[in-house]
């Protein structure tokens, strides 16, 4: 039985000039109760925007719909008002947003966050509501659910956030669950928890899934169908083994084909450019009634660690093993203790002072894009900046240098014009890789640059960074939970677990034969071996 139909969708984006512009033009499908339609293409091709329609969360009257009906169970629900749909909104349309930081309020803690619309949508007492919460983050991988209800979204790993995503989306069992890029931050072992849970609670409750992605692998596990979007429109639809054995139009085989490949470039130097020793971090956990001490967690537990000039160093663990803790450690963005040496210069014993002129040898990409940029800033602001504080460049020279940048990470010049939000979340990475491209540093911490990318930009990245490596003989700290991103791009790999390094070696080694039994587990979630 169809539960949502999408007819002849258009939507127009109307700028300040009053310029508009059509970014999804006369889509179409529909969905069944207890199936699952995979929305799919490259980053900008309209597959979120259409997903927001659904619910009317577009930036009305800035966007409009020239043409298009949306009915759910019968109702329509396009072009209607906020109070027609906010029953429908976490009630009976469930939502897991792209970019968890963003959409999660940093002012509330996790259980107040997701009990919200378990206290709107339903007749639950407050104990009810909390034993549902522990129970929902549970279901998501949270084994110390009941000590997460206090936690804020700072305080969680980027995949951490991401599952509070899902446990808020599936609080009130909704009819229909949109995931945009559900498991874009999380690694490979809870990826496939949460494939396995997805279908699990769709068989359960008869939920229908429309599933937002760019990694083909998932989709293949989940989807029934797959609606293929280029440009704005809908350029191929059909069964999943069908789309994914027999493509019929060029795009579509353009997206199947591409896959991270080659391997890492070889090293010309032997020259260590960066040393730790001992590195332990620990965070205070808030203490459960004010009489009490707050709790110390290590969460990174005398890791030791070092890089040579032109080296990529790749980091893998699952969410919350320490990865990114680690690495702000070592940038002396979070207090620590233990030596840390770079290009002979203790950074341990550095003030904050003392380290901004190194800053710009020291870039790192962020997890989260959209969060990391300022949205009041123009992308000519945010990619001149670092240049404004550390170069004596004029203006005409920085400009010059913004409009390489963002040509080399594969963006038209006209884009620096414009904000954050007027970009996909694709888009919004590659904003934040010529940010601290700009620079030329010496070493760049990339934490998880390719999450928000689709597979064909994911292998022109790997080749930019490639390229650029080879050309300023660039350091790579590289975290990710993509093991076939990791193998095409690091010499050596460190595998991290609960703070702790478990395994590291030589990468070529540690993926065709990893030791430790945790090792093991990841290569096989993410390799099938």
């Amino acid at each position: 039985m169809t539960l949502l139909t999408v007819n002849d969708l258009s939507v127009r984006f109307t700028n300040q000039e009053n310029t508009p512009a059509d970014v999804v033009r006369h889509v179409s499908f529909s969905l069944d109760r207890g199936k699952t339609l995979a929305l799919v293409g490259e980053s900008g091709s309209g597959k979120s925007v259409s997903a927001l329609s659904i619910m009317g969360l577009l930036p009305y009257p800035m966007a409009s719909h020239p043409t298009g009906s949306v009915q759910f169970d019968n109702v329509e629900l396009l072009n209607r008002g906020e109070d027609f749909l906010r029953p429908y909104r976490g009630n009976q349309i469930g939502m897991i947003f792209q970019e968890p930081m963003t959409a999660l309020n940093p002012l509330h803690t996790v259980g107040q966050q997701i009990g919200e619309s378990l206290s709107v949508h339903t007749p639950l007492t407050p104990e009810q509501i909390r034993c549902r919460i522990i129970e929902l983050l549970h279901l998501v991988g949270f084994a110390d659910g009941e000590d997460r209800l206090t936690a804020y979204p700072h305080q969680l790993s980027g995949g951490q956030r991401q599952r509070v995503m899902i446990a808020m989306a599936l609080a009130c069992e909704p009819k229909l669950l949109i995931a945009d890029e559900p498991t874009t931050a999380l690694d490979v072992t809870i990826q496939a928890g949460i494939i396995d849970l997805l279908k699990s609670l769709q068989q359960q409750f008869n939920m229908a899934v429309l599933l937002i992605s760019h990694d083909l692998s998932m989709v293949a596990k989940i989807a029934d169908s797959i609606a293929v979007m280029k440009n704005g429109e809908i350029v191929e639809s059909g069964p999943t083994t069908q789309i994914l054995q027999s493509p019929q139009h060029v795009y579509t085989q353009k997206l199947i084909a591409a896959e991270p490949s080659g391997a890492p470039l070889t090293i010309p130097h032997e020259e260590i450019i960066l040393r730790a020793e001992d590195i332990q971090v620990e965070f205070k956990r808030p203490a459960p009634w004010f009489w009490q001490k707050a709790k110390l967690f290590p969460a990174v537990k005398g890791v030791s660690v070092h890089l040579k000039r032109a080296e990529t160093l790749g980091i893998v663990g699952e969410s919350g093993s320490g990865k990114s803790t680690l690495v702000y450690a070592l940038l002396r963005l979070l207090p620590s203790t233990g030596k840390i040496v770079f290009c002979g210069q203790p950074l341990d014993a550095m003030t904050m002072k003392q380290m901004r002129p190194l800053r710009n040898r020291l870039q790192i990409i962020f997890q989260d894009p959209f969060s990391s940029l300022n949205p009041r800033l123009s992308i000519s602001q945010i990619i001149a900046e670092g240049l404004e504080v550390h170069s004596t460049l004029s203006a005409a020279e920085i400009e010059a240098e913004v409009i390489s940048i963002l040509k080399e990470v594969g963006l038209p010049e006209e884009a620096r014009h414009r904000y954050p939000h007027e970009f996909s979340g694709g888009q919004r990475q590659r904003i934040a890789i010529a940010r601290a491209l700009i620079l030329k540093p010496e070493i760049l911490i990339l934490d998880e640059p390719t999450s928000a990318l689709d597979r064909s930009i994911q292998a022109d990245v790997i080749h930019l960074l490639r390229n650029l490596q080879a050309k300023y003989n660039l350091s790579y700290l590289f975290i990710s939970h993509d093991l076939k991103v990791i193998k095409a791009m690091s010499h050596r790999i460190m595998v991290m677990k609960d703070g702790q390094v478990v395994e590291h070696g030589n990468a070529e080694q540690i993926i065709s034969n990893p030791e430790s039994d945790y090792a093991r587990k990841l290569i096989k979630a993410a390799f099938g071996k």
